[in-house]
């Protein structure tokens, strides 16, 4: 009785590809609407690979997708197939003509508008083959369903199966526009704080605790009593550029606007300045790629050169 042949990896890298991608989007129709592809033309696909593997590797009903036990173990050997074989293009090419290939990467508007978009025309200058698709989103991607490469963030990493690398870090600076200063004075002290428009995030109440710098004040803050509030973080900054109160934000991302003279910073003798860290993330199996390595090199050397 002759014997069924082995499923050819090396023949269809684009089957596991697109497998891996229904997986991740729990989704034939989202699948093929990714490739601009027919349902029919993705379903024929799974088909094929579920024949040639000769087990079941996906549940389907009208409304879900699931995938079984064999289809579990099918996935981790895709994605570690997939990700040595882009390790392997990318090295190969890396060393002839340079990082290469699309970079996607996940950050926060406000971030995504001062930071990346200013660091993008030396980005490149440097690596004229690398390609950014930005998603700026205040929401934490799943980088894997999303396919994210590299995500920038301030915050704890929440998985295991991520590594991050500290590019920078930042602080919080108080500012207001010179048209707000014209028209209600600066302040010259914390004490004089209460009576000013000031502007507080109401998605993290955390953030409306200003640390006191100074002897004495250690472990003291200001509690700031808003006149205007809201939960987005660039919504913040517009607020301030646009003469309506103080606000204390990223010092990152109020340093071009300062060096502008859009913003004025504001009694940093007496607000202390905690430093936090800015990490740039990626699953474990693609921290290697070159691709990664140039942006992430790049960019820690960009917010280095960040300073007010």
């Amino acid at each position: 009785m002759p014997t069924r042949p082995a499923y050819t990896l090396q023949l269809h890298l684009d089957d596991l590809h697109l497998f891996t991608r229904v997986a991740e989007l729990g989704s034939l129709s989202a699948a093929a609407r990714e490739r601009d592809a027919p349902v029919s033309q993705v379903s024929r696909t799974l088909k094929r690979i579920e024949a040639a593997s000769a087990v079941r590797l996906l549940h389907r009903s009208t409304h879900d997708l699931s995938l079984t036990d064999e289809g579990d173990t099918f996935l981790a050997y895709c994605r570690r197939l997939l990700d040595t074989s882009t390790e392997l293009a990318s090295e190969l090419s890396g060393k002839a003509a340079g990082p290469s290939g699309w970079v996607r990467i996940s950050v926060s508007p406000v971030i995504a508008e001062y930071l990346i978009a200013p660091s993008l025309p030396g980005l490149a200058e440097r690596h004229p083959q690398v390609q950014v698709d930005v998603c700026a989103d205040d929401r934490m991607a799943d980088m894997a369903r999303e396919g994210i490469d590299i995500a920038i963030r301030t915050g704890q990493l929440a998985s295991d199966n991520l590594v991050a690398r500290r590019i920078g870090d930042y602080g919080r600076v108080l500012v207001a526009s010179p048209a707000y200063i014209a028209r209600c004075g600066e302040p010259r002290s914390v004490a004089e704080l209460d009576q000013h428009h000031l502007i507080a995030n109401s998605a993290n109440p955390a953030l409306n605790r200003w640390p006191l710098a100074g002897p004495g004040h250690a472990g003291k803050h200001y509690q700031v009593k808003p006149r205007t509030r809201t939960d987005n973080s660039a919504m913040i900054l517009a607020l301030a550029r646009e003469g309506v109160g103080l606000a204390r934000v990223m010092d990152v991302i109020a340093a071009p606007l300062i060096l502008q003279g859009a913003l004025l910073p504001l009694l940093q003798d007496e607000l202390a300045d905690p430093r936090q860290p800015v990490y740039a993330v990626t699953l474990y199996e693609r921290q290697r790629l070159p691709k990664l390595r140039a942006c992430m090199d790049y960019w820690e050397e960009w917010l280095g050169a960040v300073r007010i």
